[in-house]
């Protein structure tokens, strides 16, 4: 059975506290797992949340600040210690490519693991698989960062009273699936589209453009909300979101299950969060994440 379920490692800003890991957030994908934004201590994080080296594929880093990046060392080097048996990927902007090399290559190691390098430099798709097209946008924060979003290819959904009108039934459903037609019945004529689960990934930004287009239409959108409303000014002025603005970017998108995540050091009552978002008229799934907590994908519409 496939699994799709976030799973938070980290949630601090840059100053992790006693109850907050820097940031990493590991994305189960059916049988794939995306590791996005390893800060310090996620190998520590891993272990407690049931991770295992093995379980990764693919490594987004939004930005080369430190409490997105500086995990990857040990990340990649835990990735070759146990011998991952298949190659693995990691995105991150072009422009940082020499904070990757530094990263990757902190300290002496055996390689033994594929690590296919792909830096982005645009928008649009990156990689594409059986089950999602992976794409980047541009943020605003005041070094470049990108992120990122899932899309699932849309599907078909048979409607078994349609089927039993044209007297489809046991194998000839799978044939019809397969080949779009059967005896004249087009697939169109039994069933109709289900629309391909989308998810998004959005780190240290002030509002802009790429935000809402990462956010547009998604099941699931994870997002910076490092201040509360009243700071709005620091919002402004480095680069964030606060939890506000956060909703309301998750409201106007459609957004179904929003994720906020990546909070100062300076705020102690996680609650506030969650109210600030609903004043914004954010009305769907909301979580307040904190370390080691597991999200799972909305159902499909």
């Amino acid at each position: 059975m496939s699994v799709r379920e976030l799973v938070v490692l980290g949630t601090a800003s840059q100053v992790p506290t006693r109850h907050r890991n820097h940031n990493g957030y590991l994305l189960r994908w059916d049988g794939e797992g995306i590791l996005f934004d390893p800060g310090e201590g996620t190998q520590r994080q891993m272990l407690r949340a049931g991770v295992a080296a093995h379980d990764i594929d693919r490594i987004c880093v939004t930005h080369f600040h430190g409490d997105h990046s500086l995990g990857l060392a040990g990340v990649i080097q835990r990735i070759n210690l146990d011998q991952v048996p298949h190659p693995i990927t990691a995105h991150y902007p072009r422009s940082g490519q020499r904070f990757f090399n530094r990263l990757r290559y902190a300290t002496a190691y055996r390689e033994t693991v594929q690590l296919t390098e792909s830096p982005v430099d645009r928008d649009g798709a990156l990689a594409s698989s059986g089950t999602y097209t992976l794409e980047a946008r541009k943020l605003s924060h005041p070094v470049e960062s990108y992120g990122y979003r899932l899309v699932e290819p849309d599907g078909r959904r048979m409607l078994p009273e349609r089927l039993a009108a044209h007297g489809i039934k046991g194998p000839d459903v799978g044939r019809i699936q397969r080949e779009g037609a059967l005896g004249g019945v087009a697939l169109e004529e039994v069933s109709e589209v289900r629309r391909g689960q989308r998810f998004a990934f959005v780190m240290d930004t002030r509002l802009c453009d790429g935000a809402y287009a990462l956010a547009e239409g998604c099941d699931m959108l994870v997002i910076e909300s490092t201040f509360l409303d009243a700071d709005e000014e620091l919002a402004v002025e480095f680069g964030h979101l606060t939890a506000g603005q956060a909703a309301r970017v998750a409201r106007e998108s459609g957004v179904r299950h929003l994720v906020l995540t990546h909070f100062s050091q300076r705020y102690s009552e996680p609650d506030e969060f969650e109210r600030q978002a609903r004043a914004a008229g954010f009305e769907g799934e909301l979580s307040v994440a904190h370390d080691l907590l597991r999200v799972p994908l909305p159902k499909r519409r």
